[in-house]
């Protein structure tokens, strides 16, 4: 389990939030330090002098309880027995340890210093000059909560700070994230519109690569694409001049013009493969979809009289889709089922909701597929020589495979332990 994040903008804010946390007990400890304590013992230092103006007089052999009264009533300061004072609130006085030491260095004996608060702070000290007595000292303007301000000032500069940085982090990550999405779509073959060019700029030196990038591809795209049409096109013409010269030849001869046909219409074949696999079946939006309806529509289109088609499917609701592109995906899958099946062939839709996908399935009862040529099949150009026996352009998985991958799903091929093959496509639900 990993406890530090991962992303840059978790990495930044804590390392905001870190940095900042330093910066606070560095600040605590140096107002601890260089205000609060030369304060207390400026306190201190006051206080061990009030404590040997009461004895100038020689300490506790010399206590006179009508002086004593004398001086109480003049300036606040009281000197009493270890009873009298334990009933006039000592008892609840709490010890002080670093100013009882600093008492006695100052007093230049053993000290002990003890503080009550109520209405005010009443400082007991404990002299060595009368250790049987102790002295009382008001100080006024000590206010017990003069310290949360410091410590409210730390917080609130603290949660301003991480808010501050947790913001700008965010708008610092804003282009990135749409550069995210950018590159996701330009991965399913989309080529989107050029990004705005904001922040700071490392981003967008980046977003300007991408957008040159992108605009690259959408012209190598369209470069391919007319490539291939002025192809189809230059091919198609002297394929037409063929068959129309096939036509005139002798009866005698049917046997060469049979053959000829059958090699045009190969030719026408392979021609259009080319055209479905280069073409941009999803610059198109998906739309949500009935995938059974679309399911029960290629099917219609599909069959064939002397073979059928077993159809279960699982109601479902309307997921993202482009039906075109995805008709062609179960139409290539039908035919190469029918191709190899000895009987009829079955089609079933369902959801996996784990998964988050909705799926359908073709299943054949063919040969099979060698396990090592099952993701082979996947690649551009690749013939099933060694994978029952077929032939063709070797386009149709991969064009299957590219529209699959650019609705953000799955397709995977497995043979059945009955015989043939079960192609499954994953689709995702949203």
């Amino acid at each position: 389990m990993k406890i530090l994040p991962r992303s840059a903008f978790g990495q930044t804010v804590l390392l905001i939030g870190f940095l900042l946390l330093i910066n606070q007990v560095v600040s605590y400890l140096s107002v601890a330090i260089y205000v609060i304590k030369p304060n207390l013992e400026q306190i201190n230092q006051l206080l061990a002098k009030q404590v040997k103006v009461v004895f100038i007089d020689g300490g506790n052999a010399k206590f006179s309880p009508q002086m004593a009264e004398a001086f109480h009533k003049e300036t606040g300061i009281g000197v009493y027995r270890q009873e009298d004072a334990l009933i006039l609130g000592l008892a609840d006085a709490d010890y002080y340890p670093y100013l009882s030491m600093q008492m006695g260095e100052l007093l230049e004996g053993e000290a002990e210093v003890r503080i009550s608060q109520g209405d005010e702070y009443l400082f007991w000290i404990r002299p060595p000059q009368a250790p049987n007595l102790w002295v009382k000292i008001p100080l006024h303007g000590l206010d017990d909560a003069s310290f949360y301000p410091l410590i409210f000032y730390l917080v609130l500069i603290g949660v301003l700070s991480v808010a501050g940085g947790w913001l700008f982090v965010r708008q610092l990550n804003r282009p990135l994230k749409a550069l995210q999405k950018s590159a996701i779509d330009v991965g399913k073959g989309k080529i989107p519109d050029p990004l705005t060019e904001q922040g700071s700029t490392e981003i967008v030196a980046v977003t300007r690569a991408f957008n040159h990038m992108s605009k690259g591809i959408k012209q190598l795209e369209a470069d391919r694409s007319l490539l291939m049409a002025g192809i189809s096109h230059d091919l198609r013409t002297p394929l037409t001049r063929i068959r129309l010269a096939s036509e005139m030849m002798s009866e005698d001869e049917d046997y060469l013009k049979a053959g000829i046909e059958n090699d045009i219409d190969d030719m026408n074949s392979i021609i259009d493969q080319f055209i479905d696999y280069i073409r941009q079946d999803m610059m198109e939006k998906s739309q949500p979809a009935d995938l059974n309806a679309m399911i029960e529509e290629v099917v219609n289109v599909e069959a064939i009289d002397d073979k059928q088609i077993d159809l279960k499917l699982v109601p479902l609701d309307d997921i993202p889709l482009v039906v075109p592109a995805m008709k062609r995906v179960l139409a290539n899958l039908i035919q190469n089922a029918f191709k190899y099946a000895n009987t009829d062939i079955s089609i079933r839709s369902g959801i996996d909701k784990k998964a988050n996908v909705a799926f359908f399935t073709v299943a054949d009862n063919g040969p099979g597929i060698a396990e090592d040529d099952i993701e082979r099949l996947f690649e551009p150009f690749t013939q099933g020589d060694t994978a029952r026996g077929a032939v063709g352009s070797g386009l149709g998985l991969a064009i299957v495979k590219r529209i699959v991958d650019a609705h953000g799903g799955n397709i995977s091929l497995k043979n059945r332990v009955e015989g043939g093959v079960n192609a499954r496509v994953e689709l995702p639900l949203n």
